[in-house]
């Protein structure tokens, strides 16, 4: 299985040509190019060349041995009551799909939107922003991503579901669209946020529909996005890789836990990595004993 990692905290840290190099150098084969930033008018990748600043990445990481596998698109993709805002991100929004096309990427992750009706309104305006995006998509060869989300009460100040909370609503989304343009990524934190283990909703995806995860650990009360097993969080690892490994998932194994190095000093981030990556082949060995004989 391919193991992974987001660049967000590396890339703002050490850039991002020595930071692919230090991804390579603590033993990942592949990375999730992190397109946040583009959510601020200033980002380059807003303006710029965007195509041959993805074919110098990929160069960059093919000469470290590393490829880039998965992409995160800006988020939020749309904003309630904000015009300015949601009249500039479609441009965005697909510039994110040509660049994550360009970098190899197999996919990228687009959120589905909170559309404030919700219901069968909001599954309908999701789907038809993300058919938006299908011709791209094939174009570059790279499918769009959708991921379950979590919504936040702020009047009693907890999380409850949202749009696509849960695995059966991202399979039911999921089946109105173009399996050649689309997929699903599992955030496994995001789950039990919303009162979902994450081996129920694996096994409502299914191996046919669940094509890249988001792999962090939680307390089931906040999303913490930090490493597996780290003290206070509460999932329960051996229930995950088992249920991936009986629908025999063939996606890769992509960490997005990096406020787990938020606070390390920059000459501690490549121990930090390290300690990941062995523990992600770890993980990925659990998967791999689960699968159907």
């Amino acid at each position: 299985m391919i193991l992974s990692t987001q660049t967000d905290v590396v890339f703002r840290v050490f850039g991002e040509e020595d930071g692919i190099r230090v991804l390579a150098e603590a033993g990942f084969d592949a990375i999730d190019y992190s397109m946040f930033p583009m959510g601020n008018d200033n980002c380059p990748l807003n303006t710029g060349d965007v195509i041959a600043h993805a074919e110098k990445l990929r160069r960059i990481a093919a000469e470290n041995g590393i490829r880039f596998n998965q992409a995160h698109a800006p988020f939020p993709c749309w904003k309630p009551n904000d015009e300015a805002y949601n009249a500039k991100m479609p441009d965005r929004i697909l510039r994110a799909v040509k660049i994550a096309g360009t970098l190899g990427a197999s996919s990228v992750v687009v959120h589905p939107i909170a559309y404030p009706v919700g219901g069968e309104a909001q599954k309908e305006f999701n789907l038809n922003y993300y058919r938006t995006l299908e011709k791209t998509a094939l174009e570059y060869g790279t499918k769009v991503a959708l991921e379950n989300m979590w919504g936040y009460d702020g009047r009693r100040h907890y999380i409850i579901p949202n749009v696509c909370s849960f695995g059966a609503d991202l399979a039911d989304y999921y089946d109105e669209l173009n399996p050649d343009a689309f997929t699903v990524c599992l955030d496994l934190g995001h789950c039990g946020l919303i009162g979902e283990e994450p081996d129920d909703a694996i096994r409502a995806l299914g191996g046919k529909r669940l094509g890249a995860l988001h792999v962090h650990d939680n307390d089931y009360r906040n999303d913490t996005h930090t490493v597996p097993y780290a003290f206070g969080c509460a999932m329960n690892w051996d229930n995950i890789t088992k249920a991936l490994g009986e629908i025999d998932y063939r996606g890769d194994f992509t960490y997005e836990a990096d406020n787990f190095l938020v606070r390390m000093p920059k000459e501690a981030i490549p121990a930090g990595l390290a300690y990941m990556e062995k523990l992600g082949r770890i993980l990925c060995a659990k998967v791999d004993a689960n699968r159907p004989k």
